[in-house]
């Protein structure tokens, strides 16, 4: 079942880099537009300029009307480019602009949380120290939480 799912794990980790660059979001929008309008006006016979245009304005799902696909291939390139747009592109600029606004800036950094569990190891060892001079016996070290133990045994 793994090997069936990798293609899509493949295709999901290259989404969340996309979508967590904007340089390369950004770029890939250009030469999307770029590339369409090349293929436009191969298609249909239009000037390079009025190809870009066409893409923008396609690609912006504004659709002028100024300027549209006769043919079947331009049609399909539109309808292409469309549903690109709209179903990867815009969500992708979406969720990296509100992941930017939902930072949280009180989250504990990576250094810090390493921090706290040393301090809390070593209040075990001190606890279980004084527990061995009064006699006393603590309970077990209760076990990792579930999501802890999946991940390390995946390791």
């Amino acid at each position: 079942m793994d090997v069936l799912l990798l293609p899509f794990r493949w295709v999901y980790r290259g989404l969340v880099w996309f979508a967590n660059s904007p340089r390369t979001l950004i770029t890939s929008y250009l030469l999307m537009i770029v590339v369409a309008g090349v293929i436009y006006s191969h298609v249909e016979h239009k000037s390079a300029a009025d190809s870009v245009w066409w893409a923008v304005v396609t690609a912006s799902t504004v659709g002028y009307g100024d300027i549209s696909p006769t043919t079947g291939a331009g049609r399909a390139l539109a309808a292409l480019l469309i549903s690109t747009m709209v179903l990867l592109v815009i969500p992708l600029i979406t969720a990296h602009f509100a992941s930017q606004l939902i930072v949280d800036d009180d989250a504990f950094e990576h250094d810090e949380q390493e921090e706290l569990k040393a301090d809390v190891r070593r209040m075990r060892a001190l606890l279980e120290e004084l527990a061995a001079r009064q006699g006393i016996t603590l309970p077990p070290e209760p076990p990792p939480p579930a999501s802890r133990r999946a991940r390390r045994s995946r390791r």
